[in-house]
């Protein structure tokens, strides 16, 4: 049977319907949906379960065309590109590739570096990597508050890596403009923000009607982020400079890390920081504070999310859970724990669990503690079940 530690945040141990934090007096709808529609269920196998995800999630077939090297530089023993390409759609994705310069030529293993989400969309890839202009203030505010001040591409290019840190759909260089949103969700500019600021406001409007289209074009919005997701891993593994590939990524990076694990068997190691809990309980309270990446449209019918975390087992993963972590339930957390390890059971020495005493961030010691561990995973030569 599926772990269940906390019992079922749908209905009271009493008895009765339990009245969850932003529904109220309408909390019945959760007993009841759960009861008529079949949510959470055992999932089939790890491959159907990955074919019948990527359906019901609307992933798209994208390919990196076009790629162009649009400048080099370097600096502080990093050799950086930034390199562009078109998946179709929108403005050319822009991306960096981060290494050491001592490193030459030679491949090293890969990472695909996912920016986290953070509520700040003027800036992607530039929240976790510098480019040679350095950062603006408002990344430096957000590295302070979440990354302990760093930008761990780089502190991961310099532990001998060739890092791919994409800009995704809705940030940086892919970001929607504010002349094609709505005048509602525009709003009135407010003098006292300065321009990247206004943007991410009008950001976090957008991004519900960005997932309306998605829902209306048969697809989802984490399925279109993860089909560029896919084709920027594509592009990293086409480089004479790269072996064997990871990724990693915190919160909203953490989510795309999961989804690329779960979508893409050319993989061979994912690290996902704060992000994983069961949905479940994420019903008490949790759910607002989350990007729609979160929620594809079905998937609850399908599967819990840490059964999609964990559905290409038994390949390495690492989760990283915050015990202090304010926009996820530690039930949920340990819930999700329990529910891996079960999928793990066969092979538990690829499944790594950490519970740190942190809250929903990647400081220093996370950050060392996942660099070590992709380059355990992506260094040694392994027999892998997907290829």
């Amino acid at each position: 049977m599926r772990p269940d530690p906390d019992g079922d945040p749908t209905g009271d141990p009493a008895g009765g319907p339990r009245r969850l934090r932003h529904l109220g007096e309408f909390s019945p709808l959760a007993e009841i949906a759960a009861a008529q529609r079949g949510l959470f269920p055992l999932p089939p196998p790890g491959p159907e379960l990955r074919g019948r995800a990527r359906d019901l999630l609307g992933v798209l077939d994208l390919t990196a065309a076009d790629v162009r090297t649009e400048r080099t530089w370097a600096a502080g023993g990093i050799r950086g590109e930034e390199v562009s390409w078109d998946v179709g759609f929108g403005p050319r994705t822009r991306a960096y590739v981060l290494r050491p310069r001592e490193a030459g030529d030679a491949a090293l293993p890969g990472v695909l570096a996912l920016h986290c989400h953070a509520g700040m969309k003027w800036a992607g890839k530039e929240k976790i990597a510098d480019g040679p202009e350095g950062h603006s203030a408002e990344v430096a505010r957000l590295r302070a508050s979440i990354y302990d001040g760093r930008a761990w591409a780089q502190g991961l290019a310099a532990r001998g890596f060739t890092v791919l840190v994409p800009d995704a759909l809705g940030w940086g260089s892919r970001r929607i403009p504010l002349a094609d949103m709505p005048d509602g969700v525009r709003g009135v500019p407010d003098p006292a923000l300065g321009e990247a600021d206004r943007y991410d406001a009008a950001a976090a409007r957008h991004e519900h009607v960005l997932a309306k289209y998605c829902t209306v074009l048969g697809v989802s919005y984490a399925g279109v982020v993860a089909g560029e997701d896919l084709a920027a891993a594509a592009y990293l593994r086409s480089r004479p400079d790269v072996g064997a590939v990871g990724c990693a990524g915190l919160s909203g990076g953490g989510l795309r890390a999961a989804l690329l694990g779960a979508f893409d068997p050319g993989l061979s190691a994912v690290a996902v920081v704060a992000m994983v809990s069961s949905y479940r309980d994420l019903l008490d309270g949790y759910v607002a504070g989350h990007t729609w990446m979160l929620y594809p449209p079905g998937l609850s019918r399908l599967c819990d999310l840490p059964d999609l975390v964990a559905c290409a087992a038994p390949r390495p993963l690492l989760v990283w859970y915050g015990e202090h972590d304010p926009i996820l339930p530690l039930s949920g957390m340990r819930r999700a724990h329990e529910t891996i390890k079960d999928h793990y059971r066969r092979t538990p020495a690829n499944y790594t669990g950490v519970f740190a005493d942190a809250g929903h961030d990647f400081g220093l010691a996370a950050q060392e503690h996942v660099f070590g561990w992709l380059a355990r995973h992506l260094n040694a030569e392994r027999d892998d079940p997907w290829r």
